[in-house]
């Protein structure tokens, strides 16, 4: 039986501003926004433009607990992998956009890499793989 990863979990603040963000700034697409009035939530989904992988549903913090977690999901690590078929079209269109990168670009075995923070300060790579690397 195929299996595959449909979406990420991203604990934000905000359902808003994260669509914003993920929208208005890393240029990702709004695949779904509906109100769950049992759960007094939104189900949100975002997805790189032109994407057909696994998608980030926006889940806003509901209690304390969950809230301390926002920005801090991987523990500083990186949390989420963006891949490009265009590095540098991506790296300038996110420096033009205000995006924070934490390690500047770097040509590696298996790619172009550079790392930056979402809004809440989780760290992303933007990643061009290398044509012999997924």
């Amino acid at each position: 039986m195929p299996q595959s990863l449909v979406h990420v979990a991203l604990i934000v603040r905000d359902y808003d501003e994260a669509i914003a963000f993920f929208v208005g700034k890393l240029g990702f697409d709004l695949l779904e926004d509906t109100y769950q009035p049992e759960q007094d939530k939104r189900w949100v989904i975002v997805r790189p433009s032109g994407g057909e992988g696994c998608s980030v549903l926006l889940a806003r913090a509901s209690s304390e607990h969950q809230s301390q977690w926002i920005g801090n999901q991987a523990g500083g690590r990186v949390f989420l992998f963006l891949r490009t078929d265009d590095f540098w079209r991506d790296y300038r269109a996110f420096v033009d956009r205000g995006i924070e990168f934490e390690r500047e670009p770097n040509e590696a075995d298996y790619g172009l890499v550079a790392v930056f923070k979402d809004l809440y300060g989780n760290l992303w790579d933007l990643i061009e793989f290398a044509p012999d690397r997924h």
